[in-house]
């Protein structure tokens, strides 16, 4: 008799990640506020599905910090405080630190120059008040640089915090009055990698981490991020 092998359950997990794509759409974007209840079932009602693959997608989404479970009373979406910006600040620049020095010898010419020239467009941008292709652009230069380290665990590990840095964006962390401030840093460590200079863009990505941090947690106090 042949016994037939068990499929493995890929349309469960496929779900799972479309519901997790999803969901962290919502909260990061600002669509879900922060504090506000995530029930499993409506969930599960809204994409006629069941609730283990609403479960999986909570359980990542957990892991992000970007809900909570509280005993007795449900799962909401988080409210990010002074701690979580700390840490988060503090992972990046473990990450990229390394990632930026990794980088300077292994990104090509032509994508530096690249990158650089958009820093630059998007600075402009954001002066005549379209402060979206900064946006792009930071994300992109900082993707970029861990990405040409080809190390997939730096890749991973900088992924992880990508949802919990854009959602601080979403929530007023990053103002227009500090964009200059973030492009000046951009364009030093840029100069440096076209130099070959992996100690000055080491030097220029921890101070422009370290300033993130402390601009970040200067808009939570004075309420620019509204949690």
């Amino acid at each position: 008799m042949t016994v037939e092998p068990t499929r493995p359950a890929l349309v469960v997990d496929s779900i799972a990640d479309q519901l997790y794509r999803i969901l962290c759409e919502r909260i990061t974007s600002g669509a879900f506020a922060p504090g506000s209840r995530l029930d499993p079932q409506a969930v599960a009602a809204e994409f006629g599905v069941s609730r283990t693959p609403v479960r999986d997608a909570l359980a990542r989404l957990e892991h992000d910090r970007l809900i909570e479970t509280r005993p007795r009373s449900g799962t909401f979406v988080a409210r990010p405080g002074i701690t979580d910006v700390h840490e988060v600040c503090q992972l990046r620049k473990g990450i990229e630190w390394v990632a930026t020095g990794l980088a300077t010898g292994r990104m090509p010419e032509s994508q530096i120059a690249e990158l650089r020239a958009e820093a630059v467009e998007a600075l402009a941008d954001a002066e005549a008040g379209d402060y979206e292709p900064f946006f792009v652009s930071d994300m992109r230069l900082h993707r970029e640089i861990v990405a040409a380290t080809g190390n997939e665990r730096l890749i991973a590990a900088r992924a992880s915090v990508e949802p919990f840095v854009q959602w601080l964006r979403i929530l007023g962390a990053t103002g227009p009055h500090r964009l200059a401030g973030s492009t000046r840093r951009h364009l030093q460590i840029l100069d440096a990698m076209a130099a070959r200079d992996a100690a000055g863009a080491r030097d220029a990505a921890a101070v422009h981490l370290d300033e993130v941090e402390e601009w970040t947690v200067a808009d939570m106090d004075s309420q620019a991020i509204t949690t």
